[in-house]
């Protein structure tokens, strides 16, 4: 379960970058890294909100902060 914690986790930090590099400066990496393979572009971005679900459920029972393991 670690390694899909982690994978999870790093989709999700790339997620994150994408978003605030199109916050900031209206430039999608994943469209600019992607955009000639559609559906692999978009199997990327099911990829990173798979991933959110995933951490938003798991997250409690995981987060030494949030009360999960100590």
């Amino acid at each position: 379960m670690k390694t899909v914690h982690m994978v999870a986790f790093l989709l999700l930090v790339i997620g994150g970058v994408n978003w605030g590099l199109v916050g900031l400066f209206n430039f999608n990496l994943v469209t600019t890294l992607f955009g000639s393979m559609p559906a692999l572009e978009m199997f990327v971005y099911v990829l990173v909100g798979a991933s959110a679900v995933y951490l938003l459920v798991t997250h409690k029972g995981d987060c030494k902060v949030c009360g999960g393991k100590k």
